[in-house]
């Protein structure tokens, strides 16, 4: 078996591990292929910098690399246009994947914002996946948003990353400066000028999506304080009995923050049961446009539906915050799920039967849900689905699928010709290894965690660097 993974982020790498521990036949080849030049996916750019314990899964990651049988190629764009910041990658189409391996398992995830249709993108409106790609400094390089020229945020939905995103916002620089956030991103907050972060959730406090954990330290935060809840929004509706999750967090919301509200230089607010129609330039003679929104109830159904027109909302920047999907230009992209057509874990073709040798796993498989244990477990499960597909002979005697038909045996351990033509550009797991180190020198110099490198120098350093 010589298997190709599409994608570098956690879920790749799951099954990479299962895997590599479960078949020790030393004529198995696993290849990592990832558009970005830096492996780990969500884990180096989707966590929050003040978590860096989510990030120890890395260390696992990094004895899957050690495998002689595994090789990482990054910067390496499979199956779609590369997105214009990432021109530098090295592109290779499904077709030269398909002659060089027997396996294929796409694990690209959900790259792309869920949109909001009555918020489009503006200089007033942006997602919140821009403004975690900003503070991680991911290679799409959207620009920094103005927060010297901020007051008020909104955010619209009620996630984990949502309370990530208002936690950055809320956060003294002082504090975050001891972790993994770059030295630009921290200038651009110590001129932050933001006040108030309003957080509107469409349901109420039981159909909230972020975790106790996540409400905790947003209610312990130094220098901000929550504006408290109407009690009368926490009562327990007759006839429900709670999880202990949902009793939790209303606990906690009934608690409010460690600061009084009012006290602190900075503030933020829960407002449930509304949901946005639109957004308004500035009125005239004002320097704010105006979040339109409407009050809703859930119906029996568990559906927030709208009800009456709720006053504007004056606001300097609206960030949408409303999950993730898969990009439309995938390969298998289903537009009816937002992700790729699957059935327990095998890739399916427009006919709707499984290709051949074809899976996926993770969030490009079944949409944006779930934490990292969800994602390894999973990923074990389509490996799982991989071995046995290989040893209970369902793949003899099946002939190959017209959409992508692998090859049965390929000889080598060599990636496609295209890689080892511009091994100049493609970053190996070894290459990384010495960036990460690099990375971890430069940080402790400035008494943080790490100080990243852009993939312009991260190549520099490369090159200067003996391999």
């Amino acid at each position: 078996m010589k298997l190709a993974i599409v994608g570098g982020g956690p879920s790749a790498f799951y099954v990479a591990s299962r895997l590599l521990s479960r078949m020790p036949d030393a004529g198995l080849r696993v290849h990592i292929f990832d558009r970005l030049w830096a492996p780990h996916g969500l884990v180096r750019y989707g966590v929050a910098p003040d978590h860096p314990e989510v990030k120890n899964c890395t260390n696992k990651f990094d004895q899957v690399a050690a495998d002689p049988r595994f090789h990482f190629y990054g910067n390496v764009n499979v199956g779609t246009p590369k997105p214009a910041a990432m021109e530098d990658a090295v592109q290779l189409g499904l077709r030269d994947l398909q002659t060089h391996y027997s396996h294929l398992v796409f694990a690209t995830g959900c790259a792309l914002p869920a949109l909001h249709s009555a918020l489009a993108e503006s200089a007033w409106c942006m997602s919140a996946l821009s403004f975690v790609h900003w503070y991680t400094q991911h290679p799409s390089a959207p620009p920094p948003p103005a927060l010297n020229t901020l007051s008020h945020v909104s955010l619209i939905g009620n996630g984990n990353v949502a309370l990530d995103v208002a936690r950055i916002l809320l956060t003294p620089p002082s504090v975050l400066e001891r972790y993994d956030v770059p030295q630009p991103v921290l200038d651009v907050l110590a001129r932050s000028t933001v006040r108030h972060v309003q957080i509107i959730a469409r349901r109420g406090p039981l159909h909230v999506a972020f975790t106790a954990k996540e409400l905790r330290e947003l209610t312990n935060l130094p220098d901000a304080s929550m504006q408290p809840i109407d009690p009368s929004l926490l009562a327990i509706p007759s006839g429900t009995t709670p999880t202990r999750q949902q009793t939790r967090i209303l606990q906690l919301l009934g608690q409010g923050s460690r600061n009084t509200f009012g006290t602190t230089p900075k503030t933020w607010t829960l407002d449930f049961f509304k949901s946005p129609t639109g957004l308004e330039p500035p009125p005239p003679g004002e320097s704010l446009p105006r979040l339109l929104l409407t009050h809703t109830a859930v119906n029996n159904d568990g559906r927030a539906i709208p009800t009456t027109p709720a006053p504007p909302l004056p606001t300097s920047l609206v960030i949408p915050s409303l999950g993730f999907r898969s990009e439309p230009a995938a390969p298998f992209f289903d537009p009816t799920t937002g992700h790729l057509r699957t059935k327990a874990g095998r890739v399916l073709g427009a006919d709707g039967r499984p290709i051949r040798g074809v899976y996926a796993s993770g969030w490009a498989a079944n949409g944006a849900r779930g934490v990292l244990a969800t994602t390894m477990m999973d990923a074990y499960a389509v490996a799982d689905t991989v071995m046995s597909d290989a040893a209970d002979g369902a793949e003899v005697g099946v002939e190959p699928h017209p959409e992508l038909p692998m090859n049965p045996s390929p000889s080598d351990d060599l990636p496609p010709p295209q890689v080892r033509v511009a091994a100049a550009r493609v970053v190996t797991y070894p290459d990384w290894k010495r960036v990460d180190a690099e990375e971890v020198r430069r940080g402790e110099l400035l008494g943080k965690e790490r100080e990243r490198m852009r993939w312009e120098e991260a190549q520099v350093f490369l090159q200067g660097q003996p391999s």
